[in-house]
Parts: C-alpha cells; structure tokens; sequence
C-alpha cells in the first residue's frame, strides 16, 4: 500500500491490518422460521426493496433508499415524500406520507377520521432494522393489498434519520449485532448521538424531525432501535415512561390497548415481544433488570414531557437480520391499525394528560423496592477468561425462564413547584430560539418592563471532566431569591400553563437533569469578570471591620472555623469584597426568573 492510501485509511478510522482481525464471535442463535417470512418478496420480485434483493441481509445505502422509494411514491398516488431538512453534511431528511388520499401537510388530514402515527428509524445508523421493514410495508400498504390500514390512519415514516452516520457505511460498525452485512455509524457527522439530542437540539437532524414532529402532532410515535447488552429469548422490546410519569393517561392506554395488540400479533408471527429493560450488572441477568424512567434527552422521554404517546423500540441485536427485520414490519402493521381501530380513546388520553398541570413537577425519579417478575432468558456460564485474568459470560442458547428482580425508576425523586411562567432576557437568544423549535408559546416584551420573579443563584457547581454530546454539563446547587428586575424589550415571558408546560419546566429549571443549564448555556454566569486590586480592597476591609461590629464578629469566627481560608489572604479579601456594592450582583446568578 502506498503512504498516502496508508495516511488515509488512517485519518477515517482504519489501519493496516485492522481489517486482518476474525469477526466477534457472537452467542449461538438458531434460524427464524415462523410465519412472518411469508411477508418478504423474492429477490426477482419487480418491487422487492433492496434489502429483500439480499434475502434480507443486506441494507441499502442512502441514495439507493431514495431512489427506491421515489419510485415507489411516483407509483402510489396514497404515498408523498417531504423533505424535513438537511443534514449536518447537507442530505435531505425524507419523510414518507402515507393516506388514503394522498395528503402530503398537517393540514390535509381530515384528524376527525384518521389518526397519525410516526415512525422514525436509523436515529442510529448502525441499527438499521426500522428502515427495511417501513419500506416493505409502505410497498404492501401501496401495491400489496393493505391500503385498508390506511383507512381510519395516516402513516408518517423517516427511513434515515441519521443521514450522514448513514453514509460512514461498513461491515465493521456494529461488532454485536447479528447483520446486515453492512450498516451505518451511530453518530452524526459531528459525533453527536441524536438520541441524546432531543432537549437541548443541538443537531439539524432533531431540529427537522421536532419541526414535522410539531406540525404533525401524531397520535402515536415509535423510535425504531436495536439494542444490545445481553442474550436473552425476545426478538423484539419495546418500553415507554409508565403511568407515574408526566403523561399518565396515555401511559395506561398504551399498557392496556396497544400492548396486548401487539403481543397478540408479533406472537402469531412468530416473534417473541418483551420489555424493554436493561442488566443491572452488565450482561448478568441473573442479577436483575432495570426499567428506568428516562428524562427528555431521550425520545421517549422527550415524548413524555410534551404529551405524545412515545415507545422506544429496540429490536436484540443477536437475532438474525431477517428476525428483526420481520417483526418490525409486524410492529409497525399493527400499530398502525390500532392507531386507526381505537384513535378516540388515544386521543380521550393524550387530551386528559394535555390538560394536566401537575404541581409539583417531578424531574427526576429512583428506583422503588424491587419486585420479582418472570423473563424470557438464555442460558450463562460463567468461565475463566485468558485474557484479563477475570471471569466472563458465555452464552449457551439454551432457552430458560427465570425469576429476577426488577428495579423501576417509578418513585419520584426530585420535585419543583410550577412557576407561573418564566422570563428569558433576549440575550440568551440561543435558549429562546431552541424554545421556539420546541413549539413552546411564549410573549415577547416589546418595551420594558419591570416584574418581580424568583431567581436562583448558584451555590456551588462543577463541571463536568469531559465533553458529553458536544457539550461541557454543569451539576449545581441553587438558593432561591427575590428581584424585581427591569426586563429589557426582547425579553420572553413563557407561560408554563400551556400543554408544553411541562416541557418548559424541563428545559429552563437549572436543576433539571436535562435543563439548559445542565447542558452548559449558561455557563457564562459561573465566571467572574471584575475584580478588586488590593491596595483598594485591604484598606476598605479594614474600614468595614471598624464600622461593622457583626461583621467583625463573622469574621472572626470564620478566622477560627476555617484554618485554610485563615491562611489565605487574597480568601480573606474576598470575604469582605463579596459584600460590598462593588460586587458583581450577577455572578452566579441564573438570569432565567420564575414568576
């Protein structure tokens, strides 16, 4: 190889030799042979999709998707495509729409009718199942005889979320995962996780599908994965904030008509429908499973907070391509005629948890007493491993139902009260725009004006060691005071009692795991920009000392409690100029107000 094609291989990622390594070497995992193969076409077939060319081994790459379903859609006169936006690398993001009657806006949909259920897949490229099987079904739904699932129900579907991880193509992306043979990358092309991405709405990727995600309004919205961790008998799980959560009503409806539906049909296909849940202690089942309540980073969580029934689909990533590929066309079949069947009560439940205003809002939750459930797992030995010198699991195959703790993050944890509303200065114009994108209503100050708030001013903080996500996160602690500031024209006022009320209290309480702040947009404020020189500053302690008896008398004890601060001196000039007029008032201070 010459230098240059070595220096290159290189720069993206490769190496000599790195394709000279055996495959991992995954858990035994038998052939599927139930009904559901009888939806894939023959290779030969004039409308097989690409993936069915390859008996549903391969995927296809990113222009080749396009192509196939612009031909598709030029054939159907029930199915659109709407571009969403660009990619970070300039890709369109489609979105195929599928009705009865061909409607390509929200505003077509007749939604007395119908109901609108999204679907997006390849948030991570690497888990492509999602986009082969939405293409099969968009064929059967358009030439195959199953245009009747279109009757009481639209359907929207993103095939490539992840445009440009997408593209970053290769056998070697997923080294856990039983096929296809080639997938894309997880992250984007800034090596951001979109599913990491859906508060804070730092990628063009999330800010195109939250603007169709804001428009569309759906009913119902899957997030397609495939995960990994363990081995165990499901093929296909799937999970959604429960009850306790912030949209309660619809929780209990997707737990009570949607879950059995899809059990019912993936079982009689052939599949094996579970819980999403992930291992306490690494791949060990045995040991117990989390169910945890997920925050607004996440699309399920995001869904929760702003009221739209969200499930998490996550296909196990050890089953073969096929497997998985199947039982997500079955998934999103079925989905799709509930969503029609039963749109009254779905939309009876996304009302009820609309018109809530909980108070006080829960943030975060932690895990209840665990109880004991029955799952669906796979035989473990543990053996020696000549690598490290410890132990490691191995896989048996063999089938087994176990009993095993469950550990739900159900109990709620940390609480705030629900402000009347916010107040965001104009400077912070990156915050209100990422506001604006949410949908969240707000009212712009067009002269100022003054109004008393609570505010919070940070006691003490740290910064995160790393960068996460592109971004430095900040914990913090806070105390409460009261301003009466002059808000500036170009100031909003964001109303918490709004159906994304809740989303509000999310994005702008600093104490929020995924608040703004959390995210590192106020960082600013944690840094001091004016000093006191000390031939002014010694002097004028001095002075305070001699006017201020309860001063002295704070001092002084600080002097004895605190051995380093009194063999500080510049600490002990800081004590005095951090009360006096020179003083920034803003440090610290969270400039976000709640009313």
């Amino acid at each position: 190889m010459r230098p240059a094609a070595v220096l290159l291989l290189l720069a993206f990622g490769g190496g000599a030799g790195a394709q000279e390594h055996p495959e991992a070497p995954l858990p035994p995992c038998p052939p599927f042979a139930g009904p559901s193969r009888a939806l894939a076409r023959a290779p030969d077939d004039e409308w097989a999709t690409p993936c069915e060319t390859s008996r549903l081994t391969a995927t296809p790459r990113y222009e080749a998707t396009v192509a196939w379903l612009r031909r598709l859609t030029d054939e159907s006169e029930m199915l659109r495509m709407v571009s969403l936006g660009k990619s970070e690398e300039g890709r369109d993001v489609w979105m195929v729409v599928a009705s009865s009657d061909g409607v390509d806006t929200p505003a077509d949909v007749d939604r007395s009718e119908r109901g609108v259920f999204l679907a997006n897949a390849a948030i991570h490229p690497g888990e492509i199942d999602g986009k082969d099987a939405g293409m099969m079904l968009l064929r059967d739904i358009a030439l195959g005889g199953k245009a009747a699932l279109l009757d009481r129900a639209v359907f929207l579907f993103v095939p490539i979320l992840g445009a440009d991880g997408h593209e970053r193509f290769g056998p070697w992306n997923r080294m856990n995962q039983r096929g296809p043979v080639e997938q894309g990358w997880r992250t984007n092309a800034r090596n951001l996780n979109l599913n990491r991405d859906f508060a804070k709405l730092d990628c063009l990727e999330l800010r195109a599908l939250i603007a169709a995600v804001h428009a569309w309004d759906p009913d119902l919205w899957y997030d397609l994965h495939v995960t990994d961790g363990a081995d165990y008998q499901y093929d296909i799980t799937w999970g959604y904030n429960g009850p306790h959560a912030h949209s309660p009503a619809s929780a209990a409806w997707m737990r009570d008509v949607l879950d059995p539906a899809l059990h019912a049909d993936l079982a009689a296909q052939g599949h094996v429908p579970g819980p999403l849940v992930f291992a306490r202690d690494g791949a060990d089942m045995t040991r117990g499973n989390s169910a945890p309540t997920f925050t607004p980073r996440y699309s399920n969580g995001y869904g929760d907070a702003r009221q739209i029934p969200t499930v998490l689909v996550e296909n196990h990533s050890l089953k073969p391509y096929d497997q998985r590929v199947l039982g997500t066309y079955v998934l999103l079949e079925s989905t799709l005629r509930v969503v029609g069947e039963h749109r009254a009560t779905l939309r009876e439940a996304i009302a009820a948890d609309r018109a809530r205003r909980a108070d006080p809002v829960t943030l975060t939750f932690k895990v209840g007493e665990p109880r004991e459930v029955a799952f669906l797992g796979i035989g473990q030995e543990v053996v020696p491993s000549p690598v490290t010198g410890g132990v490691r699991i191995r896989w048996t195959g063999e089938p087994k139902t176990l009993k095993i703790p469950l550990f739900e993050g159900n109990v709620p944890d940390l609480q705030v009260k629900r402000p009347k509303a916010y107040w965001v200065p104009p400077a912070w114009h990156g915050v209100i725009e990422r506001l604006r994108l949410h949908g969240i209503a707000m009212e712009r100050l067009d002269r100022p004006r003054a109004q008393a708030v609570t505010m919070l001013r940070v006691e003490t903080h740290e910064l995160a060691s790393a960068p996460f996500e592109g971004r430095m996160r900040v914990s913090a602690t806070f105390r409460e005071e009261r301003h009466e500031p002059e808000w500036p024209a170009g100031t909003v006022r964001v109303p918490v009692d709004q159906p994304l009320g809740t989303l509000a209290v999310h994005l702008l309480d600093p104490r929020a795991p995924d608040s703004f702040f959390a995210w590192g947009f106020f960082l600013e404020i944690l840094q001091r920009t004016e000093y006191a020189e000390n031939y002014a500053m010694d002097p004028l302690a001095e002075r305070m000392l001699q006017s201020d008896p309860e001063l002295k008398k704070e001092y002084e004890a600080k002097l004895k409690a605190e051995p380093d601060f009194a063999k500080d001196p510049e600490a002990r000039l800081a004590f005095f100029y951090e009360k006096t007029r020179y003083f920034d008032a803003r440090f610290k201070l969270y400039p976000v107000g709640l009313e």
